[in-house]
């Protein structure tokens, strides 16, 4: 691929880069694959930052296979236990570019081959909210023996803050951490810090230089699907390092930058405007209400739902264990489907994703795709160079800390004959009735799943 990839056809970028000058150069492709295989384009409606790279292989703003979903992140913790073990990174003899061109079975072939048994490595990972609670999930699944824990947004009672950070960039900046066990992530052992993405890097140096007062170590690996960071960016990590006396190492699936003209964050928002003051002055259109179910899949009693308060290797076994009884629950209402979408909410993606995996080895005969729900406003353009095609949007229904807000699920429309919506039993709310529920049941017939949220109970 050339260095400027936003030429390639058929790209789900085209639209953003012709319009708004946007750009993705190409630099180190660990996994065989360029950004613009890993990512597309869209606008933002936020004022802060115009353009918003959209993965092919997070599952967040794109329904996708979950096998892939998972594959990748498997790939990306492959990425760090041979960081941390200094090796080589297994060959997987293009695996990952069939899986994403779309051939019949390339993405179960990568999720297999990478969840093998290995012998499990001492680390302690810490993923980002709200897009990468799955991915960090995926990457301590890779390295086997490590602790799990991702930031949040939601304070819980009986739940002491460890400690937090900004997110400079984001529409909504407050994390915590909030380890039933504090002590799990205290431990000796290298910390690897997972986001979706890499752009400066300020959100992880935040972090490290917060959680480094706390408690010192001698190791941070820095783990994202595209690192996009600049030569400056890359310099502040390595003085951050000499400053504590660390090692920080950074790996991703692929690497490069992103080329924005100097008026972007004018032309992206007046873009915006234009677009919308002409959906405006359309009609709603009427559609039809298909059915709402409630579904019991067995959730094992005291399994966290994800790393919100830490999850162990313990908890990994448990899972693992389990998951193909809990997906069989669901197979009969969705036998004979021909697509089926696994729809998670916010920071509840890997619980989500892993039954959207167990569903589709279940049903080889059914389209499985898994995406979830998201704060981020998006503009949505019904092209197929733009990487946001369709926009649900509806109001939070899980008595969000920072007050009520609208929240969006994109790509979801009526191409899906059935939808799976998998929320923590906190959200199953009035609100979620009225406003999501809603929305989706006009859709295709929707089958709810209410996880216990570990630590906490229904409003």
């Amino acid at each position: 691929m050339s260095a400027a990839s936003s030429a390639v056809e058929g790209w789900a970028g085209e639209w953003v880069s012709r319009r708004l000058d946007v750009r993705l150069a190409d630099g180190e492709r660990p996994a065989g694959v360029g950004l613009s295989d890993l990512v597309g384009l869209a606008v933002r409606r936020n004022p802060k930052r115009a353009h918003l790279l959209v993965s092919t292989v997070l599952g967040k703003h794109v329904p996708t296979d979950p096998r892939l979903v998972h594959g990748a992140g498997l790939l990306l913790g492959d990425l760090v236990r041979a960081c941390l073990d200094g090796r080589r990174p297994d060959d997987l003899d293009g695996l990952l570019a069939e899986a994403l061109k779309g051939r019949p079975g390339a993405a179960a072939a990568l999720r297999d081959r990478l969840r093998a048994p290995r012998p499990p490595m001492d680390a302690v990972v810490l993923g980002y909210a709200e897009t990468a609670t799955a991915l960090g999930h995926s990457v301590a699944d890779a390295l086997g023996g490590a602790y799990y824990l991702h930031s949040t947004r939601r304070p819980v009672a009986g739940f002491a803050t460890y400690g937090g950070f900004e997110e400079e960039h984001s529409h909504a900046t407050s994390h915590l951490l909030l380890p039933a066990d504090p002590a799990a992530a205290e431990a000796d052992v290298p910390m690897v810090l997972v986001d979706d993405e890499l752009s400066t890097g300020r959100t992880v140096l935040n972090t490290i230089r917060a959680l480094h007062a706390v408690r010192p170590r001698h190791h941070y690996v820095l783990a994202a699907l595209v690192d996009l960071r600049g030569d400056e960016d890359r310099a502040r990590v390595r003085e951050l390092a000499g400053e504590l006396g660390v090692r920080i190492d950074a790996v991703a699936l692929a690497s490069g930058r992103v080329e924005l003209p100097d008026d972007i964050l004018e032309t992206g928002p007046a873009l915006v405007a234009d677009l919308e003051s002409v959906r405006s002055e359309k009609p709603e259109r009427r559609r039809a209400t298909h059915t709402v179910s409630r579904a019991g899949i067995g959730w094992p009693e005291g399994l966290p739902d994800g790393g919100r308060h830490g999850f162990t290797p313990e908890h990994r076994e448990r899972l693992e264990k389990e998951l193909p009884a809990m997906a069989a629950r669901l197979v009969p209402a969705l036998a004979g489907r021909g697509r089926v979408l696994v729809l998670g909410f916010e920071e509840l993606m890997y619980a989500p994703l892993r039954l959207a995996e167990a569903l589709a080895d279940a049903l080889p005969d059914v389209a499985v795709r898994y995406s979830t729900t998201t704060r981020s406003p998006v503009l949505a353009v019904d092209d197929p160079g733009y990487a946001i095609r369709t926009r649900l949007a509806f109001p939070a229904h899980d008595d969000p800390a920072d007050g009520p807000g609208e929240r969006y699920a994109y790509n979801v429309d009526a191409r899906f004959d059935a939808i799976v919506l998998v929320i923590d039993d906190v959200a199953d709310t009035a609100a979620l009735r009225d406003g999501l529920l809603a929305e989706l049941s006009a859709l295709a017939p929707v089958t709810v799943v209410a996880v216990p949220a570990f630590g906490e109970g229904p409003l």
